[in-house]
Order: C-alpha cells, then sequence, then structure tokens
C-alpha cells in the first residue's frame, strides 16, 4: 500500500555507480551467494554456486560454475560460511541460506595495524578502542566495513560518541585502494594539519573530518577527489574546548579548488576562516548537486553585484545556513532568493539583517524551517495589520519551524503572525517586544501541531481560563520573564501526558509565588527552571533529567534523586534553605551537581565516591565538617570542584592530584572568588578548578597536585596549610589563579612560578615566606599587596632590591585591601572604647556637682525636650529647639539610672 512520504533532505538513498567501458558495457559484480550444488555427469561433477549480481534481484541469480568465480574465489580470498552447514571443503551436498564473506586482504591488514600505531583510542572505560584490531580478519575490526564479497575495506569510520582517537594519520591509508568513506569526525587530532595525501585517496566519496581539533590551511589538493559527493570539515572548534575566544581552527584563500568537485551534494566548512573567499558564491554555483551547504561563523564577505548578475539559479540546494556572518541585507538578499527556489531549510539567524521582513520569503513555496533569529528586523505596517505576502508560507502544509527571536518586532502577535503559526511545529519569538500584549487561549486554538514554545523576555502576558486544556501536548516550554502568575499554571498538567515527555520547562522571573503543586514531581522528567517557588520536596524518589530549582525558598531535607542514564543531565539546587544530609544523591548519574550556598551540614558521605560519572561538583558555602572522604577519589572524571566556605579539616590528600587527573572539557563560566570579591571568568577554558579556600586544612600542599597538567584554578586561602609552596608548581602549565594566602607557609617563593605564563591572578599574602621574588615578567608585574605581610620577602614588586626589604611591620601596603579593613577595625574598637571610658567620667562629674542636676527641677520631665526658641529669635514653623541641657539629663537617666516621669 502507498503511503504519503514527508519530505526530508537528510534521507539521501545511496546509488552505486557503474563504470563503463568505452563498448558501453560494464562488468557485473557479484554480491552474494545464495546456494550451492553440483551438477553430476558421466565423467565428471561440476560444482555451481548461485549467485546474486549488484543492482539485481533475487529472482536475476544465476547458477554459474564456481571455475567461473576464480576470480573472485582466488587463493587471496578464504570462504567463510554464515552457516555452520557451509563450512569445510565444497560437496556435493546442497548449502542453503548461505552467504559468504571473504577475509580482508593481508596487505590492507599490515596497513591498518600500521595506521594503528600513530593513533591513540580510548573508550569510555579508559581501555583501548582498537583492542580489537588483532584478529587476522580485519573486516570485524571496530570501525571498519569492507566489501562484502571482494574483501576490500572501503569504510573507516571513528565517529562513535563511545570512543575519542587522537594522535597523527600515517599514510598507510594510502595503501587501501578501494576506500570510500573516512570519518574522523568527534575525535582529537591535537590541532594537526589535514593530511594532503588524503587528495590522492581517488575514490573516496565521503570525508569527514568535522569535530575533529584539525588546523591550518585546508590543502588545494582535496580538489583531485573527483568522486566526492559529502565533505564536512566543519565545527572544528565550534564545540570543541579552547584556552581564549573561540579562534576558527581553518583558513581558505580561494575556494576555486572546490569547483573540481562537481558531484558534491554536501558542504560543511563551518568555522571555517573564508573572509578572502571572494569567490565563495561564484563557486557554490558550480556545484550542480549540491544539497546541503552550511557556511555557519565563517566571515563571508558580502557578494558583489558584478558576481550577482553571473549566478544561475540553483535547483538542487534544500539546505542553507548561513548563520553567524554579520552579512547585511544588501550582501545577500539578491543571491539569496535567486537560489530559494528549492530550499527547504533556511538559516540566516546572527547576521546584519535590517529593516521590514520581505515579503519575498513568502515566496519559497517549498521552505519547512526558517531561521531569522538574531537579526534587526522589524514589522511593516501591512505585516502588522496581517496583509502581508510572507503570510502565503503560513499556508503550507510543511511548514514548521519559524525562528524570529531577538529583532525588534512589535505590535500585536496575533495580528502580524497569527497567520504564519497554523501548522508550526516550532514558535520561537524570544527576545522582542511585545509589551503590553496580552495573549488569550485563541491566540493557541491553531496550534495542534507545536511541540516547541519560546517566548521568553517578551514581556507577554498569558491569561488562560481555569481549566483550559492547550490543543498541543510541547515537549519545550520557554515563557522565561513572561507574566504567568501569581499561582503555578495548571494547563502544565496537561503537558504532562503518559504518552509524551516535558524535555524542558523555563518559567523562571515569571511573577510565580506559589508552591509546586503535587503533580508535577509525580509526572515532570525532563529539563527545568524555576524559580520565586517555596515548599519542600516529597519524601520520595525523584527522577529527571535535569533539575535547576537554584535562588528559591526550598528548605528541609533533600529527596532520593535519579537521573536519566540516557541524557546525563545536572542539578542544581544552590541558594535555597536545604539543610541535612547530601546522602541521597547516591544514586545520580549526571555530569554536574551543585548543592552550593545551603545549609547543609555533618561530613560528607562516602557513598559520594559512587558519582563515577561526575564532571562537575560544587558544595560551596554550607556547614560541612570533617575530612574529605577518600571515596572521593572513584570520581575519575570530576573536572571542577569547589568545597570552599566549609568546616573541612585535615590535610589535602594525595589522590587529588594522583586520581582526578582526568582530560577536561570546555565550561562555559566559572564563578570564583578573589580577595573576597565573587568574580566571572568566562575565558577560562580548559578548565579544572580546585577551590578549598576558607576551611581548616592542615599540612603540607601533596607534590601530586604538580601532575594536574591543565589546572586554571588553584584556590587554598584561609586555612592552616604550612611548609614550603610546592618546588614544582610551574609544571601547572595553564595556570591563572593562584590564592595560598593568609596561610602559615613559609620558605622561599618557587622559582618555577615564573613559567607560569598565564597567570593573571595572584596572592600569596600574610604567610611566613621570605627570599627574593624569582624574577620574570609576570611576577613583577603583580600589586606589591599580592606578596604583603611575609616577613622576608624582597624584590621586585615590593622593593627594587633586596638591599631594602618590605615595610616594617604595621606600615600597610599601598593598595592592600586586607590591611584597610585591619586599619578600620581596629579604629572602630578604640573609638568604641575612648566614648566608653568618656562618658562614665562625664558621668561620675554630674553626679558628684549638685548644681548640675537639677536643670528642670527635681524630678526630670521628658517635657524638658521640647523647648521654645531663644528669645529674641522668632520660632519657624516646623521647627523645634532643643537644649543641650536636656540632652545631658536624658543621658544620666540611661546610664545613671534617674527616674523620668512619662
Amino acid at each position: 500500500m502507498l503511503r504519503y512520504y514527508r519530505s526530508d533532505p537528510t534521507h539521501i538513498v545511496p546509488i552505486e555507480e557503474i563504470e563503463v567501458r568505452p563498448n558501453l558495457t560494464f562488468e557485473e559484480e557479484p554480491v552474494q551467494i545464495l546456494d550451492r550444488d553440483v551438477k553430476v555427469l558421466r565423467r565428471k561433477s561440476i560444482p555451481l554456486v548461485k549467485v546474486l549480481w549488484r543492482n539485481h534481484s533475487t529472482e536475476k541469480a544465476t547458477w554459474e560454475p564456481e571455475d567461473a568465480l576464480g576470480e573472485v574465489l582466488s587463493n587471496d580470498f578464504r570462504i567463510v560460511g554464515v552457516n555452520d552447514v557451509c563450512k569445510g571443503p565444497l560437496s556435493a551436498e546442497k548449502c542453503t541460506d548461505a552467504s559468504v564473506r571473504l577475509l580482508c586482504k593481508d596487505s590492507e591488514r599490515k596497513a591498518l595495524l600500521e595506521f594503528k600505531h600513530s593513533l591513540q583510542a580510548v573508550n569510555s572505560s579508559g581501555n583501548d578502542a582498537l583492542s580489537s584490531w588483532k584478529s587476522e580478519d580485519c573486516c570485524i575490526w571496530l570501525g571498519l566495513n569492507c566489501n562484502g564479497l571482494k574483501g576490500y575495506v572501503e569504510m573507516i569510520d571513528f565517529s562513535d560518541r563511545l570512543w575519542v582517537i587522537a594522535g597523527t594519520i600515517s599514510p598507510s591509508l594510502l595503501k587501501l585502494h578501494h576506500l570510500i568513506s573516512l570519518k574522523f569526525n568527534r575525535n582529537d587530532f591535537n590541532g594537526s594539519l589535514i593530511p594532503e595525501f588524503f587528495g590522492s585517496l581517488k575514490k573516496l566519496k565521503i570525508l569527514d573530518l568535522s569535530n575533529a581539533n584539525f588546523r591550518g590551511p585546508i590543502p588545494s589538493l582535496l580538489g583531485n577527489l573527483s568522486m566526492l559527493e559529502t565533505l564536512r570539515l566543519g565545527g572544528n572548534g565550534g564545540d570543541m574546548t579552547s584556552r581564549h575566544k573561540f579562534k576558527k581552527m581553518y583558513s581558505v584563500g580561494k575556494l576555486e579548488w572546490l569547483s573540481h568537485l562537481s558531484p558534491l551534494k554536501e558542504v560543511d566548512l563551518s568555522f571555517t576562516n573564508l573572509s578572502n573567499a571572494n569567490d565563495w558564491s561564484l563557486i557554490i554555483n558550480h556545484l550542480p548537486l549540491l544539497q546541503k551547504l552550511n557556511l555557519r561563523d565563517c566571515d563571508l564577505p558580502s557578494i558583489s553585484s558584478s558576481s550577482v548578475s553571473l549566478i544561475n539559479s540553483s535547483t538542487s540546494l534544500n539546505t542553507l545556513d548561513l548563520s553567524d556572518n554579520n552579512l547585511p541585507s544588501s550582501a545577500i538578499y539578491p543571491w539569496l532568493f535567486n537560489v530559494s527556489s528549492n530550499l527547504v531549510s533556511l538559516d540566516l539567524s546572527s547576521n546584519q539583517l535590517k529593516g521590514p521582513i520581505p515579503d519575498a520569503f513568502g515566496n519559497m513555496m517549498a521552505i519547512q524551517e526558517l531561521y531569522l533569529r538574531d537579526n534587526l528586523f522589524i514589522l511593516a505596517e501591512n505585516q502588522v495589520r496581517g496583509d502581508s505576502g510572507l503570510n502565503e508560507i503560513g499556508k503550507l502544509l510543511d511548514f514548521r519551524v519559524l525562528d524570529l527571536g531577538y529583532n525588534l518586532l512589535n505590535g500585536s502577535i496575533s495580528k502580524s503572525l497569527g497567520p504564519l503559526i497554523s501548522n508550526l511545529q516550532v514558535l520561537r519569538l524570544a527576545g522582542n517586544s511585545f509589551d503590553g500584549d496580552v495573549i488569550s487561549e485563541a491566540y493557541f486554538s491553531n496550534l495542534s501541531y507545536s511541540q516547541v514554545l519560546d517566548l521568553s523576555y517578551t514581556s507577554l502576558t498569558l491569561k488562560f481560563n481555569t481549566g483550559w486544556i492547550p490543543p498541543f501536548q510541547l515537549s519545550e516550554i520557554k515563557l522565561c520573564s513572561c507574566k504567568l502568575g501569581p499561582h503555578f499554571p495548571d494547563w502544565f498538567r496537561t503537558q504532562m501526558h503518559f504518552l509524551t515527555i516535558l524535555e524542558y520547562l523555563d518559567i523562571s522571573d515569571s511573577g510565580i509565588s506559589d508552591s509546586l503543586p503535587y503533580w508535577f514531581w509525580d509526572k515532570f522528567r525532563g529539563y527545568s527552571y524555576i524559580n520565586q517557588i517555596s515548599g519542600t520536596f516529597p519524601n520520595k524518589s525523584m527522577h529527571t533529567g535535569h533539575l535547576d530549582l537554584s535562588s528559591n525558598n526550598f528548605s528541609g531535607p533533600l529527596p532520593c534523586f535519579s537521573l536519566d542514564i540516557a541524557k546525563m543531565g545536572t542539578i542544581n539546587l544552590s541558594k535555597n534553605k536545604f539543610t541535612g544530609s547530601v546522602s541521597p544523591i547516591c544514586n545520580i548519574i549526571g555530569e554536574a551537581l551543585n548543592l552550593g550556598d545551603n545549609g547543609f551540614s555533618g561530613s560528607l558521605p562516602s557513598s559520594l565516591g559512587c558519582l563515577i560519572s561526575l564532571e562537575m561538583l560544587s558544595l560551596r558555602s554550607n556547614k560541612f565538617s570533617g575530612e574529605l572522604p577518600s571515596s572521593l577519589q572513584n570520581c575519575t572524571k570530576l573536572k571542577f570542584l569547589d568545597l570552599s566556605d566549609n568546616e573541612f579539616s585535615g590535610e589535602i590528600p594525595m589522590w587529588i592530584g594522583q586520581k582526578l587527573s582526568s582530560l577536561v572539557r570546555y565550561v562555559d563560566e566559572a564563578l570564583l572568588t578573589w580577595k573576597g570579591t565573587k568574580q566571572s571568568y568566562p575565558q577560562l577554558g580548559l578548565l579544572l578548578a580546585i577551590d578549598l579556600s576558607c576551611n581548616k586544612l592542615t599540612g603540607e600542599i601533596p607534590e601530586e597536585l604538580s601532575s594536574l597538567q591543565e589546572l586554571v584554578a588553584l584556590k587554598l586561602s584561609r586555612n592552616l596549610l604550612n611548609g614550603k609552596i610546592l618546588q614544582k608548581i610551574g609544571h601547572i602549565r595553564q595556570l591563572e589563579v593562584l590564592d595560598l594566602s593568609r596561610n602559615k607557609f613559609s620558605g622561599n617563593i618557587p622559582i618555577s612560578l615564573s613559567e607560569l605564563t598565564f597567570l593573571s591572578n595572584l596572592n600569596l599574602s600574610y604567610n611566613d615566606l621570605s627570599g627574593k621574588i624569582p624574577t620574570s615578567t609576570q611576577l613583577q608585574s603583580f600589586d606589591p599587596s599580592s606578596f604583603s605581610h611575609n616577613r622576608g620577602i624582597c624584590g621586585p614588586p615590593i622593593s627594587p632590591n633586596c638591599s631594602i626589604g618590605e615595610p616594617p611591620p604595621g606600615k600597610p601596603a599601598v593598595g592592600s585591601e586586607e590591611d584597610s579593613d585591619e586599619f578600620m577595625k581596629w579604629f572602630y574598637i578604640g573609638m568604641g572604647l575612648g566614648f566608653v571610658v568618656g562618658f562614665w567620667g562625664f558621668c561620675s562629674v554630674v553626679f558628684l556637682k549638685r548644681s548640675w542636676r537639677g536643670v528642670c527641677g527635681p524630678p526630670i520631665s521628658l517635657n524638658c525636650l521640647m523647648v521654645e526658641p531663644p528669645l529674641g529669635k522668632p520660632a519657624i514653623e516646623g521647627e523645634e529647639g532643643f537644649d543641650v541641657r536636656v540632652l545631658i539629663q536624658l543621658l544620666m537617666y540611661l546610664f545613671c539610672g534617674a527616674k523620668v516621669p512619662v
């Protein structure tokens, strides 16, 4: 039965190419042996095989003499039957339902072993991911695919997310003469260059090096791959780790070499520097079969008007991504609307497109996904009225995604955009200014197919009748900063049906001041961002994928959490009022746990070591005490650890340096405390931060810490640590923040400290350090307060040289915030003592001198507090006189015990 097929641009039916001889004949290729038999004649027997030929059905399979297939069944290969019936020498018995495959060639096996020798492959358990590359048959090795009948290696696929491949790529791949697919994406080749010999793999049809951490210029020799259909070089750096602001890993001058690859159907050059590729639009037009083009964040130059006239309309391009290029409207519209006739997906986000949304988008009759977020679009008058050619695409049955977030749209949503949303699955209007617009359930009556709704930061007011049942079933709800309160919306309950999953809910800053209803805990399983909520958690196990309830007023003990293993989510319950133990967290299988700024107390449970998948742990600003549990060393994937502002005691364990030295991933933003001030360091890059400040730790810093090669921040201030600073601290090459202040460290400052070229924040003050400060451009650039309050430190920046010591004790160093605090503390103490002594001396005199006691006559009256103005001075309306004698009487009453009538 025929069924309706919904167009999917990612669905590409593979077609085998056939090499045609000059006489217009071609070689039939056998792909499978379906059956065997023996034809018995009078004097001999002829073994036969039933052969299935490529591009033919089983009905057209033919019986062939085994000898006729001698080239295929040569001595270079051995026949391996799938069923045991087919094992052993050929016999007269019929072998049914048996297909065969062949072992790979010995020459290719040796080439692959040489290729493996230059790689490091690690799976999720830390073991060798290519351990299977030992057996005699390389066709069964992990990551390889062979031709089923001839045994040639045709595909190498290292894109599995469960492993990471690193190292260099050996030229031994050139010995794989039949290689058609090479996928190295999602790996880490440590910034190495793309090998130029890739251009000699003549039969290659797929080359995928995306997100594999290659760098440098793209070799123009790739233009020799005349059979290439898919070229993916993008994303290198787009989601990779990077120390500073992301720098594009690839650079390209001209793209002329790309025009030689006429079979190309997909090109991904995202995050590549194409600022000098002025020919990019012309080259793209010379690829007649191109279907998918991704040029995101490529610094694309504007298209000149002269080149636009040479461009012919494309009939094959269906997916186009030009986002994040800062392209102005004039630079892209002429070319875009000339190639858009068959576009299914168009992404122009994060450019400099200004003015009204062009009605020409309404002519894209095949469009299904339109992304225009983060531009400078406004609504024209006709669009505000809802009378626009843009509305034509709203009538398309397949139009399902509209993203107009973060533009300059205003007015009424229902009038201007109402006709566009009837068939939408995804609607994103976040970050626009629809001030004062009130949305009722009538606006959503046509959104029966909706799955994602994002109206964040639009200042919209959503008013729905009690008991309203939406026509849609959403997987994402983003209504941050909309007006929903004060009660928790009851219609959310309908979005938590047992057959569907609400994966993402953000209703933070939405005016809700309520407690979470009971049904929320029963049904919610996704990601949530909610604040201004109070109450306690239910006393039962909770299953979720990601939970962010930070900055609320939740109190009481923690429930037992269970995270979705597939999502490896996070839990953020910081800045609440939770108390008690943290032992319920032992069931979490996730990446991040933040319980900071609460009231948890007691020692850390040993069950903490069960969180083996944890990468980020923050327990800062609680009341934990005791020593760190040794089971924490089982968390070998831990990359961010913050235990500051607690009451931990004991020595820093050695296993922190021995066990927690795993590779790290990028953390977007870390909040550290520097000299009492919280500061944000968004560019910490490859971040492994340890913060154990403000505890009661004793002993010396373990030498094992110097093995943390990727450590960026080390904060051990305000403890009781002693001994010498690590002599090998300079081995932590990536260190940017080092705070060892207010401890009892002694001895010289290690010379290796001068080798830390990334060091930007240093505090060694309030210790017992001595000797000369090591000379380096880095150390001498710090403020003297970084070294203050150490007895014997000398040299720049404390003093010009070591013949002049540091300022004598008691004289605060210039710019020292700690010294200023110390001075002000003693100043207020002295002022208080002076006041007490002076006042009691005054009271004693008053008590002994009788003439001062009868100012208003006994007994003392509070009415004397309000007196007439002095004689000769007119009274001012609203002004009241005050006699200093009355003040004296009042003070005597307060401090000497005199009775005052009311």
